[in-house]
């Protein structure tokens, strides 16, 4: 799985929910399809949480890292 990326990973694990939602495949298929997702659902969610450390500090026009601060609506 180390050469997926996110977006493969996102279309298998849609994927695996269609068919495990339409109810037709066979209890041992549906366990392993499940297995399956279950890995998927964790590699998306450790590049999103990797994808959001990289947000959390920005590098200013001084080649300084700053905190980034998300903005809260108001101008």
């Amino acid at each position: 799985m180390e050469n997926l990326t996110f977006a493969q990973a996102m279309t298998e694990l849609e994927d695996i929910v269609r068919k495990l939602e339409q109810g037709e495949v066979p209890l041992e298929e549906a366990i392993d399809l499940y297995k399956k997702g279950m890995e998927y659902s964790k590699f998306c969610n450790d590049k999103l949480q990797h994808a959001e450390q990289q947000l959390i500090s920005i590098v200013d026009e001084n080649g300084s890292k700053q905190p980034f601060q998300a903005g809260n609506g108001e101008n």
